[in-house]
């Protein structure tokens, strides 16, 4: 059983090497306004940030405000992201937001997570990435598959949920640091370790915590 306190020390040394190799986190999903940020968000749920950049760069000519958004058909709009996975229930849950954000903050996207999860499809993941990336508010961790990944190879949580992943890793680090962890840890996934079971006894954060190479989660 690892106690609290070697949980502390290990997130107190991820978090230095974060903000060294990832001081401005930022997603790689690409959007001109708010909403489609929110819409990309909501596309790259079990899909690749590469696959959603393809989709939404034709998609986000077509649909470009809120208002478009909401008038959008379904069955079009399905088609028009028929690339990336569920795109069924995506193009509903994208439809049904831009409706409700229409009918209940004036085509505004609000800046709390609260009101964002309220929108169909919008999860504590989901508000949580959408409110840091365009409004530089972090009300909350994040966890995706990489942070999940990561969470459990280091030893930051026994748990697998996602939501109560999140909040682990919110008492781990401190407020001030949390902008760093989803990003970085998912740039670090991405680019430096991937999931795949391989030998990673020389990447940074595996020096760090050595009992990490010989762990390898299995996906939810």
């Amino acid at each position: 059983m690892i106690t609290l306190q070697t949980r502390r020390r290990r997130a107190s040394k991820i978090i230095k090497y974060l903000k060294e190799a990832y001081p401005k986190p930022k997603t790689e999903l690409k959007y001109n306004t708010r909403f489609q940020c929110l819409v990309a968000v909501m596309l790259s749920a079990q899909c690749t940030d590469k696959l959603v950049n393809k989709v939404t760069k034709e998609l986000f000519k077509k649909y470009k405000t809120v208002q478009d958004f909401a008038k959008a058909d379904p069955v079009n709009f399905s088609r028009d992201i028929s690339s990336v996975s569920f795109y069924n229930n995506k193009a509903k849950n994208i439809i049904a937001s831009a409706q409700y954000l229409q009918k209940n903050f004036g085509g505004r996207l609000p800046n709390g997570a609260k009101e964002l999860i309220e929108l169909p499809g919008v999860a504590y993941k989901t508000a949580n990435v959408v409110l840091g990336e365009v409004y530089d508010i972090w009300e909350g961790i994040a966890t995706d598959t990489h942070v999940r990944r990561f969470a459990l190879r280091f030893g930051l949580t026994d748990n697998t949920d996602l939501t109560k992943i999140s909040k682990d890793l919110e008492e781990l680090f401190n407020k001030e640091d949390w902008k760093y962890v989803n990003n970085g840890l998912v740039l670090y996934g991405r680019y430096v370790c991937p999931a795949r079971p391989h030998d990673c006894s020389g990447h940074p954060l595996t020096k760090l915590i050595p009992s990490a190479a010989n762990i390898w989660p299995k996906a939810k």
